[in-house]
This record gives C-alpha cells, sequence and structure tokens, in this order.
C-alpha cells in the first residue's frame, strides 16, 4: 500500500517510520525543498494548491492523509474527488478554523472558554468590554506553537492589537485560570471503533510544547473521552486527534482540537503497545486498530532550536533521542526524547537529567 501525505515535517516522517514495518510505501507533497520526511519516501515538490502534482499523487497512492491543518480544506477537498482522504476535507474545515471549533463545541455541549468572532478593531473593543481582560486573541487559522496571537492584560494591549495581528479573522478568548493543561490522543477507525490513549499533563514555554507526561488513570479519563467522542463522531472522522484541554474547577474545559497526530503523543513510539503514528495508518487503511494501552511511565520532551549532543542524550537511560533531520533554527521543533520507565520516580529523575542537557545549550 501507497500513502500520500500533505506534508513532508517531522509527523510525516515519523508516520513513514511507522508504517514501513507494515509495508508501506510513501509520498509526501511538500514545497520545503529541504522537508524532513523526502528521506523516507517519494517527494513531490509543489505548493498545496498546485492540482497539477496533486492529481499526480492521487494517481500514485492508494489513498491520502496529511500531517498538519495548514493545508487548505479545498486542497483535501480537491485530492478526494481522486482517491480516499482522511480525515475528511469537513473535518479540516472546522479543525484550522479557531470559530468554527468553538462554535462546535459549544453546539456539542462541551464547555469553552468564553470567546467571540473578531472581524475588526471595534469588534475587538466590544468584544474585550463584554467579556473581559485578560484575554487571548488569535488569528481563527494558521497559528500555531504561540504563533498569530497575543494576551491582552491592559487597555494598552487592545490598542492596534487588531491591525498587529494582519487585519485578518480572529477569536477573542477570555482568560482561563486553569490547574493545568492536559491533551487526549483519540483514534477512530473507518468503522466508527474508537479508542484513547492515557490523558497527557503538558508544560508549554513561550507557547511551544516543552515536556508532556502520561498519565496513570487519570481523574478526568472518562470525561475527556465523552467530549471527544462527541467531536469524533460529530465529524465521522478517521484516523488519530488529539485534544487539548484545560483543568479548570475539578472539570475540562476545551482548548483546541488537531486533526492529526500531534506532538503530546509522540510518547507512545516507546511508551505505548501501539503508537499514535501506527494507529493512524491503520485508521486510514482501514486496517484493525492496536492497543492503546500504556508500557511502563513515560515523558515526551522536546528539542528547540538544537538538539543536545546524541552521545549525551542516548547515554541516559531510559532515554530515545527522535531527531528530525531538520537545520536547527531558533523556535524550531528539531527533535525529542521520550523517556520510558519502570516507576514515576525514575522518569521524574530522567526528566531532570534531559531537562539539564536542554538548559546546556
Amino acid at each position: 500500500m501507497k500513502i500520500g501525505v500533505i506534508g513532508g515535517g517531522q509527523l510525516g516522517r515519523m508516520l513513514a517510520l511507522a508504517g514501513t514495518p507494515l509495508g508501506m510505501n510513501f509520498a509526501f507533497l511538500d514545497p520545503a525543498p529541504d522537508a524532513c520526511a523526502a528521506a523516507l519516501g517519494e517527494h513531490l515538490r509543489a505548493d498545496y494548491g498546485d492540482q497539477d502534482h496533486l492529481r499526480q499523487l492521487a494517481d500514485e497512492v492508494d489513498l491520502v492523509t496529511f500531517e498538519f491543518e495548514s493545508v487548505p480544506a479545498e486542497t483535501v477537498a480537491f485530492l478526494s474527488q481522486f482517491v480516499p482522504v482522511y480525515p475528511s476535507a469537513e473535518a479540516l474545515r472546522i479543525a484550522r478554523d479557531r470559530w468554527f471549533e468553538k462554535s462546535m463545541f459549544k453546539d456539542l455541549g462541551i464547555p469553552t472558554p468564553a470567546f467571540a468572532d473578531i472581524q475588526s478593531q471595534a469588534d475587538l473593543d466590544a468584544a474585550v468590554a463584554a467579556i473581559g481582560l485578560p484575554a487571548v486573541l488569535k488569528t481563527r487559522t494558521l497559528g500555531y506553537d504561540g504563533k498569530g496571537q497575543k494576551v491582552l492584560r491592559s487597555a494598552a494591549d487592545v490598542t492596534g492589537t487588531f491591525a498587529e495581528l494582519g487585519s485578518v479573522p480572529c477569536l477573542l478568548e477570555g482568560f482561563v485560570p486553569f490547574t493545568g493543561e492536559v491533551s487526549l490522543i483519540a483514534v477512530r477507525a473507518r468503522d466508527g471503533e474508537t479508542r484513547f490513549y492515557p490523558l497527557v499533563h503538558n508544560t508549554h514555554d513561550s507557547g511551544i510544547l516543552k515536556l508532556s507526561v502520561a498519565s496513570s488513570e487519570h481523574p478526568l479519563q472518562a470525561l475527556a473521552e465523552d467530549y471527544s467522542s462527541r467531536v469524533l463522531k460529530q465529524l465521522d472522522y478517521v484516523g488519530v486527534m488529539a485534544f487539548e484541554f484545560f483543568e479548570v474547577d475539578g472539570g475540562l474545559k476545551a482548548n483546541e482540537i488537531a486533526p492529526r497526530v500531534h506532538n503530546s503523543g509522540h510518547w507512545t513510539t516507546e511508551g505505548a503497545e501501539c503508537s499514535q503514528f501506527e494507529n493512524h495508518l491503520r485508521a486510514v487503511a482501514g486496517l484493525p486498530l492496536g492497543s492503546t494501552a500504556k508500557v511502563g511511565e513515560s515523558a515526551m520532551l522536546n528539542f528547540i532550536g538544537s538538539v543536545p549532543p546524541v552521545d549525551k542524550v542516548i547515554a541516559i537511560d531510559d532515554c530515545h533521542l527522535h531527531h528530525y533531520g531538520k537545520a536547527f533554527k531558533v523556535g524550531r521543533k528539531v527533535g525529542h526524547a521520550n523517556l520510558r520507565c519502570a516507576d514515576k520516580a525514575t522518569l521524574e529523575a530522567q526528566i531532570l537529567k534531559v531537562e539539564a542537557l536542554i538548559a546546556e545549550q
């Protein structure tokens, strides 16, 4: 089976690493000349709207998926005329637009922070008056890793901010006094079978995920699965989806979904019976889903900007290095380390060792 992937970044690379043992081959469509997934398959270098190359991809593969939501929904809709594409264009259309996304949560009875659609500075001024400060203004599409957003803490922060973010459609969200940030990785098969990984505790730095730690018997696991199930069913979703939540007053408020394999699920490569990457491929290919059970105690630490010396990383017991083969650049995810330990105390100790290496960079 040959899988087409829209996007050739590290997520596409890890999909190919998971799919190759299953006898799968891969083709990646990505405009970047140095797409890091290219080493794992054919690289069609073209823009995501290039219909000639999209047709070429469709003709070469058995099905198509995508590795990030910056892909235009129109691209997926075009491809789906010629080849099966999972997740669907409709799922992507909603997930990549924060207004559509939050509106869906509201319609499904899933709690969210207060939010408002912002089309102008006047809209922003009115929304701030209604929702209050602090609040966060985010572009409706394309923002990630802290980009395309601004925290508003005072009236001075509000002035001119719509133009500062590019005078594009935005979403204002009321600030949530959360006690923690968690994410749930779910996978849904073509026939509707759904499985969930354990909730993950996430720590961010400057809007970029720094650390994810898989939980054991989290008290909010069932609630997170309920909320995620509502979305998966609503979208008739196929593949892996990540659902990010804020922990608030003993419950959960929805932050956002990602219609793809996700950074906070990287730990599953060594820390679960079947990784999120393999399970995504199983789902889209119509194969039986794999077990999402945890193996030991696991965590993932991102390498941002640079990867510490390989010998030092792999010298740490229980540590597994994932180097993306990307050029080092400030603020760029260039690799991660997965830890899988026998117990929580050992895991906490090994996290500190990896964090010390990161601090040396």
